[in-house]
């Protein structure tokens, strides 16, 4: 195996290294110190593979797959295909009461594990148990579509949703679980001799105990089925014991005993592919989120320390904190010196939440993310030359052609500076799939050529696809990060005056005095459109207003403002 490198995804660190083949394989502090047994060669060489899985029960690809002894030792191992991205076949009652349950991606999956296994939510005397979390394998392959098992429509969903940043579904992602020695609860009823109506009885009775105790956790699993407690060989052995003469009163005490260890939280979760937040710990998890990135981003350029796996950048003038999108294989760039604001831009995080496409004619979508944050990201049109009527054949866009995401974080960088409002620019995603599209304008690729990422690659790459994420502007990030009421709602120009919130005439001569304001500082925002600037209106709806009394009044697209002096 390759180097190994730290990096940290949803809170989780995970030890990254290059496998043999291509791949990529992320042990966790439990896999770690065994990281010989999960060399590529010691579980998934295809004889010992194929020779010594044992498929488990259930509707999933899980395997009991030993490894290879390394130093006369094996592991024994629950091995599973992660199904993100495909549907999910619930039962009618579950489907009613979960309609929008999705797979989870191996990180979220991982990450929520690992905060069961931490449980600092809920009563503390109160202790889940589960599998330890130990590796997620993504082999150098990608699958064809007809081979991924995943919904055509989910797909097409995500697509049109989502464009240029779905085609990561069609890797395959290995998930590897430490097993736990014991019987599943319908296995150890085949022990206690009751009838189906009363062995029915225990299983729905328990599974309903254990859904409790996970609730009283923060926690709720959409298919939980009996199938998922595990109770150990200790106790199972006891059970049986304690059944062996068959008389009414031993399967009495065979069933006394079950409880008391359930009730004593003597058992193990396993499965958690749909395990999620319950509403209350969820909004808890996201308002406590929410506030701190509020801070992080009123701090965002005052360091912090650096993890191994983040570099700080500067470019055009702007500092990023940059790393790479494990999930991906994509690379992100953060705006700021502060560390700790890197895994609310991670693709997982606002990738799959509702959106609300903002424009008619480019990819504009505003989203809440799942940290309950409100952004709105744009698939860059850098490399592009317009086919709009009315860009097509604009003489300045043919000369300047369109910026890089780059070159817009840096403009809107230096006019926020100036004194000119302007949105605030997040962070810069670069896509890990590559892009299908031919670029027609090849010069922006020419010019940032010799900037280069920490790994000594171009940022800007033709071959890739780039996403730019900005706030929903509601207010300046001094003033929002101590609001503790209502914040302000953006409405473009366009929308204002077809709202009533201001006329024509004076809408015109506000974009006329930002494109004065501009031209003053030597920017040339001639090709600026009502749609491209913002009002921001206060909780009863009237239009909030600058120093001077004057509507104030955002700049919220940088994609065709060009620097005309140095």
């Amino acid at each position: 195996m390759h180097k190994k490198t730290l990096v940290n995804v949803l809170g989780v660190v995970y030890a990254h290294i290059k496998t043999g083949d291509g791949g990529d394989l992320y042990l966790t502090r439990f896999a770690e110190p065994y990281q010989e047994h999960f060399d590529i060669g010691n579980w998934y060489e295809p004889d010992w593979f194929n020779t010594h899985k044992i498929r488990l029960k259930g509707t999933g690809s899980v395997y009991k797959l030993p490894t290879k002894e390394v130093n006369g030792k094996s592991l024994n191992l629950v091995y599973k295909n992660c199904r993100v991205g495909e549907d999910v076949p619930l039962d009618t009652h579950t489907l009613q009461e979960f309609c929008d349950a999705e797979f989870n991606s191996p990180w979220e999956e991982f990450s929520l594990v690992m905060e069961i296994r931490d449980g600092n939510y809920g009563p503390k005397e109160l202790k889940i148990n589960t599998q330890r979390p130990m590796v997620i394998y993504v082999p150098p392959e990608k699958m064809q579509m007809w081979q991924s098992g995943r919904s055509k429509s989910k797909i097409n969903r995500i697509r049109a949703r989502h464009p240029g940043i779905d085609l990561d579904i069609l890797k395959q992602y290995k998930m590897i679980y430490e097993w736990i020695e014991g019987r599943s609860l319908p296995e150890v009823f085949e022990h206690i001799d009751v009838d189906d109506s009363e062995r029915m009885y225990h299983l729905r009775t328990i599974n309903r105990s254990v859904m409790s105790d996970l609730g009283k956790k923060g926690y709720l699993v959409a298919d939980m089925k009996p199938e998922h407690i595990i109770i150990s060989g200790t106790d199972t052995g006891l059970i049986e014991e304690v059944g062996l003469d068959k008389t009414p009163d031993s399967v009495k005490g065979q069933i006394y005993y079950l409880y008391n260890i359930i009730g004593m939280g003597k058992y193990s979760l396993v499965d958690y592919e749909l395990l999620l937040r319950t509403p209350q710990h969820e909004d808890e998890v996201k308002n406590s989120r929410r506030h701190s990135y509020l801070d992080d981003q009123r701090d965002r350029f005052i360091p912090t320390p650096m993890p191994d796996h983040l570099t700080n950048m500067e470019i055009f003038g702007v500092p990023y904190i940059h790393g790479h999108a494990e999930s991906t294989g994509g690379h992100l760039w953060v705006v700021g010196k502060n560390a700790r604001l890197f895994d609310y831009f991670l693709p997982e995080r606002w990738r799959k939440t509702p959106s609300i496409k903002l424009s008619g004619t480019k990819e504009v979508f505003y989203t809440i993310t799942k940290d309950n944050i409100h952004l709105v990201w744009e698939t860059s049109r850098v490399g592009e030359m317009p086919d709009e009527e009315g860009e097509r054949y604009n003489p300045r866009i043919r000369e300047f052609g369109i910026n890089s995401p780059f070159e817009e974080f840096a403009i809107a960088h230096e006019l926020n500076q100036l004194g000119i409002p302007c949105v605030y620019v997040r962070a810069i995603y670069m896509t890990g799939t590559a892009k299908i599209e031919v670029s027609a304008d090849t010069r922006r690729y020419e010019s940032h050529k010799n900037i280069l990422d920490p790994e000594g690659n171009p940022i800007l790459q033709e071959n890739h696809n780039y996403i730019t994420i900005r706030g929903y502007y509601n207010g300046p990030d001094q003033w929002v990060a101590r609001q503790t009421g209502p914040l302000y709602v953006p409405v473009d120009l366009a929308k204002a005056v077809t709202r009533g919130l201001i006329d024509e005439n004076p809408c015109r001569m506000l974009l006329k005095k930002v494109k004065e304001n501009l031209k003053d500082v030597g920017y040339d925002g001639s090709l600026l459109k009502f749609n491209d600037l913002l009002l921001a209106t206060g909780d009863k709806g009237e239009i909030v207003r600058d120093n001077s009394g004057s509507p104030l009044v955002i700049i919220c697209n940088f994609e065709l403002i060009w620097k005309t002096s140095q």
